[in-house]
């Protein structure tokens, strides 16, 4: 039985700053306490639940003497180590009123790109979920520096989903669901309430957000949907603070738009969404327009005589970007060899494999996000 066709169980719940705030910036209880209502009500009728809030920044600032939400990265970091608290201590009162423990997990992006602590996320998240446990996530803003960084909470609610296997990824905005056009500049603008694949025009209906609170507009949530989709998760586009929205959502009655993968959809298994999602790039090879067949067309594998040229150094099981001699780029690939390998041997190695098909992630089959 498909993910898809089987019963929903295990869900993750993304929620932004702008829908946990007041209008002045700080939390709100009241928010805070009908998100986690219907949380509540989601683990009595036997769901897995994980939510993914921001809010950390918006928490703090004014309690570290800011008027206005910081632009400055030691400020957001310092704002973020205040708000963080704030914010699990909050959460942790409310589910525990409920009969329910919460935990924090704070990740960075090297959480994911490390097989190990990778690794050891995914089997702290089971073993939590399999207790009852409620995990709450946010990027660890305070340690975290740009090249390092997620973006924003929509891609992490996505990689989370991915990692646990989830059945259901929800993203709760200050929006109800993805426009034919920005809805808050065309009041024509039509709410799309199904979507099977995520195409080129369906990414240019993407705005930003109007929120000077979040950090994600609808172009990072139709990026994080990708991700769910490429990994066989079926995702839903909501506004937060609509009643019932998380139980609706699941029924398929909510207000939004939902995006459902056709029967029999193809996906990527586990280490492939390691490849593609998590592992970040080492190095570069050009393969040739045949090798590009035979990778492409699932043909074969990548062997010595089809690489004209490797930039970077990179080891043996490292991930690499690979290009067409038109430098077209076709996806990511697990290397079999070091580069210093192909430098030095291959040309005596002519029927050695390069990257075998089962370690190749196409761009081109899943539609996934350009920035990977």
């Amino acid at each position: 039985m498909s993910k898809q066709q089987k019963k929903v169980k295990r869900v993750v719940i993304k929620i932004g700053s702008s829908s946990l705030t007041s209008m002045h910036g700080e939390i709100s209880h009241k928010k805070l306490e009908k998100l986690t209502d219907q949380i509540v009500s989601l683990k009595d009728a036997g769901y897995e639940t994980v939510l993914v809030s921001s809010g950390a920044v918006a928490a703090g600032y004014r309690k570290l003497g800011c008027l206005e939400r910081p632009s400055s990265l030691p400020e957001k970091q310092a704002a973020a180590s205040i708000g963080q608290g704030l914010l699990m201590e909050s959460y942790s009162e409310l589910f525990l009123s409920h009969g329910y423990v919460a935990s924090q997990i704070l990740i960075t992006r090297g959480d994911f790109a490390d097989k190990v602590r990778y690794t050891n996320m995914k089997n702290t998240l089971n073993m939590l979920l399999s207790r009852g446990i409620i995990p709450i996530i946010n990027e660890n803003d305070t340690v975290t520096v740009d090249r390092l960084k997620f973006g924003d909470n929509d891609t992490l609610s996505a990689k989370v989903a991915a990692l646990i296997d989830a059945d259901r990824l929800i993203i709760l905005s200050d929006i109800d669901g993805l426009y034919s056009d920005n809805p808050r500049k065309n009041p024509h603008a039509k709410l799309v309430k199904k979507v099977h694949t995520i195409t080129p025009e369906i990414e240019a209906a993407a705005g930003d957000s109007g929120s000077t609170v979040g950090t994600g507009g609808m172009k990072s949530k139709i990026s994080a949907i990708k991700i769910a989709m490429a990994s066989g998760i079926n995702s839903f586009l909501g506004k937060a603070g609509t009643p019932d929205i998380l139980m609706n959502a699941l029924a398929g009655t909510a207000k939004g738009t939902y995006f459902e993968l056709k029967p029999n959809a193809a996906n990527l298994d586990n280490e492939r969404q390691w490849i593609a999602f998590h592992s970040g790039p080492e190095g570069k090879i050009i393969i040739s327009l045949e090798g590009r067949e035979t990778l492409v067309n699932q043909q074969g594998d990548i062997e010595p005589g089809d690489v004209i040229k490797v930039s970077g150094s990179f080891h043996e099981g490292a991930v690499v970007r690979i290009y067409d001699e038109n430098e077209k780029e076709l996806g990511l690939g697990r290397m079999n060899c070091s580069s210093d390998w192909i430098d030095r041997e291959s040309s005596e190695n002519q029927e050695a494999v390069i990257i075998d098909q089962g370690s190749f992630v196409c761009f081109l089959d899943y539609r996934l996000p350009a920035q990977l």
